[in-house]
């Protein structure tokens, strides 16, 4: 197949994998580095992000902070495994405070961090352009 186009994947030469990205050969072992994002501020808050509810959450605790019911009933699309999985993430990565209060029945309220209010400050200009340039899908 001399002149074929050289597409990339995985070739097997002399019993050594090797990887094929645009038309270079790259040493077994070096496939990881190829599309390896670089690591920034934009793709961290991205990835803290990353979840179909957790800039909805955000946004709703950056109007005040909010109990568990309080923030089902803000979005209604959400299920309650989902809202409790999502805001145990968001925890987890210090952008969501949970504070329990003593008492029967127990009371937990949910806030922003300092990290997670600046973080929703961000994503306002986010919020504001998508409003302003709508997508074609919604078109």
């Amino acid at each position: 197949m001399l002149g074929a186009p050289v597409v990339a994947g995985t070739y097997d030469v002399d019993g050594a994998t090797q990887y094929v990205r645009s038309r270079k050969w790259l040493p077994a072992g070096k496939e990881n580095e190829v599309n390896k994002p670089a690591d920034n501020g934009f793709s961290t808050a991205m990835k803290m992000v990353a979840g179909k509810w957790k800039i909805n959450i955000l946004c709703e605790l950056g109007v005040a902070p909010r109990r568990f019911g309080r923030l089902r009933q803000s979005i209604p699309a959400i299920s309650e495994k989902m809202l409790t999985q999502q805001l145990r993430e968001l925890e987890t990565d210090g952008l969501v405070n949970r504070k329990v209060y003593p008492g029967s029945p127990t009371k937990v309220v949910y806030s922003l961090t300092e990290s997670g209010a600046a973080l929703n400050a961000g994503a306002e200009g986010l919020c504001l352009w998508a409003e302003q340039f709508p997508s074609r899908a919604d078109a």
